[in-house]
This record gives C-alpha cells, structure tokens and sequence, in this order.
C-alpha cells in the first residue's frame, strides 16, 4: 500500500527528520538511507519498520543537522583538495571568477560532527521512527478504506454471479432431462422406453451436474471475506489471498460441471471478477 509519514525530533544533540514512503509490495520490503553518524543503527530501524509494517516496500530516510555548532568540524585535506579540482576546472574551462567556499563546505564528506559514543540515542532514534510509522500508517489506512471499498463492489459483482447460477441449476437439469429424454426417443425409433432406467440415468446426471456444494462454500467464502476485510486493527491481505484461491477453485469446478453456456458464461465473469480482486489483495496488508 502507498502511504507517506515523517517526524522530526532530537536525537541526543542532533535535530533529525524521518521521512517514511510505502508503495505496493506484496512482501515487506525496506530501503533505509541514514546519515554516517546514525547508520550503525540500521538495524534497529529496519526491525522497528519490520514490526509495524507487514507488506509493501518501504523506503525510510534521515537527515541530520548538529544544533552544537562546536562539534563540527571541516577536513581540511578534502576541502583542499576539492579547491584544487575547482582550480584545474576553471583553467582548463576558461572559467573566470572566485571559489565560492560555501558551495565546498556542501560537497561530501567536508563538514562533520564529532562522534557521539553515547548509544542510548537509539532509543530517541527508534521513538522518531515510530511516530513516523504511525503517520504512514494514518495514510494507509486512508487508502485501505478506499481499497476496501473496491473489492466490496467487485465482489458484490461476484455474488450476482453467483446468484444467476444458483437460479439456473434447477432449470439447467430440467432441460438436459428433456434433451436426454428427446434422445432416447429418437434412438429407439417408438419403442416402449423403460421409464425406471431413464430416471436412474437422469439422477445420475443430475449427481454429476450438482453444484450445490461447490455453491454452498463460496457463499461461505464471500462471508469470512466480508468479514475479514471490515476487522481493524491487524493485517487482512494474507487471509483475503487465501480465501480469493479457495474461490478459485470453486468457480473452476462449478465450470467443469456446468455443461451450460449460461452458467459457463456467469462462471467466467466470476473468475475475471476474482482476478481484479486478486491484483488489490496483493497490495493490501
């Protein structure tokens, strides 16, 4: 799911701003960029991230601003050696004009503050991810809503379906006895049909025919749906993968036995409808 959170604090004497984007990821998946002084934390706040998040990829940044104007400091020899490079590039270029020191002091690597060695700033670090997180997760839940709104329509759509073929079954069986019936007719040219063998015939395909299982554990299916998209408060795209395969495989069956154009044809908008809900399932945590 896409979504968009940040926080800001201090972390011991440094000001830090965290920014957190998701898009859509079937599994979790996080990309982590935190300025040198807090990269040995990394893993606290790719475990952080881990533990509120279940799917998407996510990518967290930092910045870092020193409010202790006395702990940083230049180095020297690379801030000599990029007024060199400025040098040789104005002389081979042609260039006129001075070397703006500002615009050095920004290059990589020139300014630094000291090391903190106090590592309980990870505690201040990890409590700027969470409210990050809860942000990100605020924006979410607001695209999760609409989400939800989506797949109740399409599978609102599915249950139409369901209810056409659920209505056909009975007559489907009446028609395939009376071509059954018409057949036999035909073959025996007027000879006395043995009316007891032709109802065994029928029953046995109307045995053969019966979908009144398959139907019964969709219908099951579309309620712990239902169900498990209106729950809060923990991730539902796993069980609704789960219970869009048990769908599946119902409507494949009930295609296999339909022996019916009208029910194949609501059997295929079944399985289209399954498929759109499917591709938004994946992106739902």
């Amino acid at each position: 799911m896409t979504g968009y959170g940040a926080a800001s604090g201090h972390v011991g004497a440094r000001r830090v701003s965290v920014e957190i984007r998701s898009v859509n990821h079937r599994f979790f998946n996080a990309t982590i960029r935190l300025p040198n002084e807090l990269s040995r934390w990394e893993g606290e706040v790719r475990e952080t991230l881990r533990k509120k998040v279940s799917r998407g990829h996510v990518t967290l940044s930092a910045r870092s601003e020193s409010s202790d104007v006395a702990s940083l400091s230049v180095d020297e020899a690379k801030f000599a050696s990029y007024v060199e490079l400025m040098r040789r590039l104005q002389a081979r270029h042609g260039l006129g004009g001075s070397i703006d020191a500002a615009a050095i002091l920004r290059f990589p690597d020139v300014m630094a503050s000291a090391p903190e060695a106090d590592d309980s700033n990870v505690a201040e670090l990890v409590a700027l991810v969470d409210e990050a997180v809860e942000s990100l997760g605020a924006s979410r839940a607001e695209e999760g809503r609409r989400l939800a709104d989506f797949l109740l329509e399409r599978l609102t759509v599915v249950e139409g379906a369901l209810a056409r073929v659920i209505a056909r079954v009975p007559e489907r069986l009446i028609a395939h006895r009376d071509r059954l019936r018409t057949a036999v007719k035909e073959l025996t040219d007027g000879i006395v049909i043995d009316e007891q063998r032709l109802a065994v015939e029928i029953a046995l395909l109307a045995e053969r025919l019966d979908v009144e299982e398959e139907m019964s554990r969709f219908a099951s299916h579309n309620l712990s749906f239902r169900k498990t998209l209106g729950s809060s408060g923990e991730p539902v795209g796993k069980r609704l993968g789960f219970l869009l395969q048990e769908m599946l495989r119902e409507a494949n069956t009930t295609g296999s036995k339909a022996n019916d154009a009208t029910i194949l044809g609501d059997v295929v908008i079944i399985k289209e409808e399954l498929e759109r809900l499917r591709e938004q399932v994946e992106n739902l945590e």
